[in-house]
């Protein structure tokens, strides 16, 4: 990667110091040269080499920065991925995308206009139990899918006041935050369903959004179910995978977040992705007419690949792999979901 693009990030909370900006700096085309920190430093303990801003227009400002990184609050989402496209940057979005389907056809809308990448950063696309998934179903070692079911199952059973993402406000809770994880990952292995139905609740005391959801959607004869709740103490499998040859269960996370916790990166670990053989999943099917039962070893996770495209993407006009309107559509199925809890009905998926 001969050419170096000069990266801006918004943002170095838990998505920035953790999900991003390790992973730019794992991608040879990238060089993180500034980050807005509103009251810290803490950027330049582990990158020295980054100016620290307290004014995103300081960033917008730079002609020397060709990719913006929005990772803030979910509210801030339309209000910098704009200002950023305005100024005739690239932009990542932090998902979920927006709040409003209607606020992502607007970034969509003037990422065109000013012929700029604009996309949604999806890393659990790239969690090697995610790619597991996709390659025993694209496999057809199933036989024809009837039912499809993922997890994000959490234990926190005490609020934290002070955080964001625990406010009342439109765009918080978990069905923004996990959900658009699960609905993402069903919408790259089926598409857009047909119809949805969907149960939100708030279990926790004194919580005052959304902490556990059911989305079923269905596509003619498969039915998803996507779950998630933050009082899980003993995790269900992440996938349960149905077919009429056989089912395919997973348990167990990707290792990349708990490797990024501990301050590791694709760069400084030789094992970075490999899940232990304790977690690869079990698949019990008839192929070709054996019947096998045994597991399947989980494919490598690598996040570095949505960044690796994003940058080909830009230099060589490589075909995003996370495309806006994947993100669009993901928020309209949240807000489906959400009026067919208010309906107490099924809903047809409409944009």
């Amino acid at each position: 990667m001969d050419e170096v693009i000069n990266v801006g990030l918004i943002g170095y909370g838990m998505s920035g110091q953790l999900f991003h900006a390790p992973i730019i700096n794992s991608v040879s085309g990238f060089k993180l040269v500034k980050v807005v920190e509103r009251h810290s430093e803490k950027s330049k303990e582990r990158y020295p080499w980054v100016e620290v801003v307290r004014d995103t227009d300081e960033i917008f400002n730079d002609k020397n920065i060709e990719l913006v990184v929005v990772a803030v609050p979910n509210k801030l989402h339309l209000e910098l991925a704009q200002k950023a496209l305005d100024s005739g940057k690239h932009v990542i979005v932090e998902k979920p995308f927006t709040i409003t389907s209607d606020e992502s056809q607007k970034l969509i809308d003037l990422a065109q206009k000013q012929d700029r990448i604009l996309s949604v950063y999806q890393n659990r696309r790239f969690d090697g139990d995610f790619q597991t998934v996709k390659k025993v179903i694209n496999s057809n070692m199933l036989g024809r899918l009837v039912e499809y079911e993922a997890h994000y199952d959490r234990y926190k059973n005490i609020l934290r006041p002070s955080a964001w993402k625990e406010s009342d406000e439109l765009g918080m809770g978990i069905l923004y935050d996990l959900g658009s994880h699960l609905i993402d990952q069903a919408q790259v292995l089926f598409g857009l369903p047909k119809s949805i139905i969907a149960d939100t609740r708030v279990q926790r005391d004194l919580g005052r959004n959304v902490d556990s959801f059911e989305i079923i959607m269905n596509y003619d004869k498969l039915k998803t179910t996507l779950k998630a709740g933050m009082i899980v103490r003993e995790p269900s499998p992440h996938y349960i995978v149905h077919g009429t040859s056989g089912s395919f269960i997973k348990y167990g996370t990707d290792p990349q977040e708990e490797a990024l916790q501990r301050g590791l990166s694709p760069v400084n670990s030789m094992d970075w992705g490999i899940e232990p053989e304790s977690q690869w999943g079990l698949l019990n099917t008839n192929i070709s007419g054996i019947h096998f039962k045994g597991k399947i070893e989980t494919c490598r996770g690598d996040y570095t690949v949505y960044y690796e495209n994003i940058y080909n993407a830009i230099v060589k006009g490589e075909e995003l792999l996370v495309k806006p309107e994947e993100g669009r559509n993901t928020i309209r199925i949240i807000e489906l979901a959400m009026q067919s809890v208010k309906e107490k009905r099924m809903v047809e998926f409409t944009l």
